[in-house]
């Protein structure tokens, strides 16, 4: 099943095969494949219209993720089909925050976007501990994937921001 990416950036055809990878591997580790997903790069301005329509959240977010119920008839449980939406804006902001590469922020928020895709929460300390530990197992595996995303977004020395 086709996972798809709608970007105006100019390198989002090279971030799509890592897009796609990240998300595979997110989803394996819960047992799952995907289905149909879209992901959508875009700014903090259509990040904050989509949390305000679906969430009746007024604010700005980093990464939403909205999983559909039915993948239709015969599909089998394991496979996850819905829409990831991410803010570059936020990706930058937090890059620097974090002092980690701007391809590591987007990979992190690709996999917390699956995760959740696949059935993962943070409402609970355990939770948030068990998703977190899980995040960091994926990203431990995905050197080439934050290379590629590092590269497609113009961070090709991979410095980290201060």
């Amino acid at each position: 099943m086709p996972i798809s990416l709608a970007s105006s950036l100019p390198s989002a055809r090279a971030l799509l095969p890592p897009l796609r990878r990240l998300v595979r591997s997110a989803l394996a580790a819960r047992g799952m494949r995907p289905g149909h997903i879209d992901v959508l790069l875009a700014d903090d301005r259509a990040l904050r219209a989509l949390n305000r329509r679906w969430r009746r959240l007024d604010r700005v977010t980093d990464v939403l993720s909205f999983g559909y119920d039915g993948n239709g008839a015969g599909s089998p449980r394991n496979v996850v089909s819905g829409d990831l939406a991410i803010s570059l804006e936020r990706v930058s902001e937090q890059a620097r925050r974090f002092r980690c590469t701007l391809g590591e922020e987007l990979a992190r928020l690709v996999v917390h976007g699956a995760l959740h895709l696949a059935g993962l929460d943070h409402k609970t300390a355990p939770e948030r501990r068990a998703m977190r530990a899980l995040e960091d197992r994926i990203m431990n595996g995905a050197r080439a994937e934050i290379g590629a995303f590092d590269r497609g977004m113009g961070d090709p020395a991979r410095t980290r921001h201060p």
